[in-house]
């Protein structure tokens, strides 16, 4: 694991590159390990990592996170998945990772597999119990807007923001039309403006407290206590767009820290999953066999973490 983690900082992207860094960095690894027996080949590399089991892998991964404790306080930790494309073999499914991802500290605080995306509702839950969250704002897509997701947060003692769609059914009707039916200046609100390469875009955040009717109208989701919109439109070129999009959250009324909440969650896709794609070209990973790509996965977030913090 240390050869693996030292490789592939060094830009190792399969098991052959670590066999080859590690025969020819084996004195600087022997400052950090005995390495009495060498180096082992690539085969016995690919073997461990297909044999290896990633749960309890993942869990010491996230062990490690948890030392980070109070720093998690107040921060927004966004979690979502990504299916690397490369990890596919013959009629193998290819990996789906859920990660998540601490925006302030730039830090992977812990991973599960997944079937395929699909299965991210169940598998949400299993990868909430191994983070320390205390104090943090989780926020997820609208596939992780479920009571249980929302009552395993709250177990964690931090906040959840969690995007609202379709999926819902007339949780998502009721809470739009009640913002679209309300006097939009007397409701608090939070707005950006942002520039960039022509485009300009302007996004407004409402958030309400005054929702006893949804939660009797919705019963079961855990300490909701306000609910929020964004309305971002775009202008590029002297053409505009409009996105509305609705939220849950266990947030109390600050419209400016809830907007912050919902564009911090979009870090995870620029910083970690662009990242992982560029850099570690996670899309062209030619590590495919049973448990190889979960568990070459942990190794790359390891990598990520200890790059940026050096970086820092």
């Amino acid at each position: 694991m240390l050869l693996s983690l030292c490789g592939v900082i060094s830009g190792c992207e399969n098991f052959v590159d670590i066999a080859l860094y590690g025969e020819e960095k084996l004195d600087f690894l022997r400052t950090l390990s005995p390495f009495e027996h060498g180096i082992p080949s690539h085969d016995t590399l690919c073997n461990v990592f297909r044999a290896l089991d990633p749960e309890p892998f993942g869990r010491v991964f996230a062990a490690w996170a948890i030392g980070l404790g109070s720093q998690i306080q107040g921060n927004v930790v966004a979690i979502d998945g990504k299916t690397s494309r490369g990890s596919k073999a013959g009629g193998e499914t290819p990996l789906h990772l859920i990660s998540a991802y601490c925006v302030e500290l730039k830090t992977v605080l812990g991973q599960r597999a997944s079937a395929q995306k699909k299965n991210e509702i169940q598998d949400i839950p299993p990868l909430l119990d191994m983070l320390y969250l205390k104090g943090a704002i989780v926020t997820l897509d609208a596939m992780g807007c479920q009571r249980e997701i929302a009552a395993k947060i709250c177990e964690k003692k931090a906040d959840y923001v969690l995007a609202l769609k379709g999926n819902q059914g007339t949780l998502y009707q009721d809470v739009r039309m009640w913002f679209e039916q309300l006097d939009h200046e007397k409701m608090p609100f939070h707005q950006t403006v942002d520039g960039d390469k022509g485009r300009i875009e302007t996004r407004i955040y409402h958030q309400s407290d005054d929702i006893e009717w949804l939660r009797e109208r919705h019963s079961g989701w855990c300490n909701l206590h306000s609910i929020g919109r964004v309305i971002a439109t775009r202008e590029i070129a002297g053409k505009a767009t409009t996105q509305t999009r609705y939220f849950i959250s266990s947030m109390a009324l600050d419209p400016s820290r809830f907007g912050y909440a919902i564009r911090a969650h979009w870090a995870i896709e620029n910083s970690l999953h662009w990242v992982m794609d560029v850099t570690f070209r996670d899309d062209d990973s030619r590590v495919r066999k049973n448990q190889a790509p979960a568990n070459f996965a942990i190794i790359k977030h390891a990598a990520m973490n200890y790059i940026k913090r050096l970086k820092d």
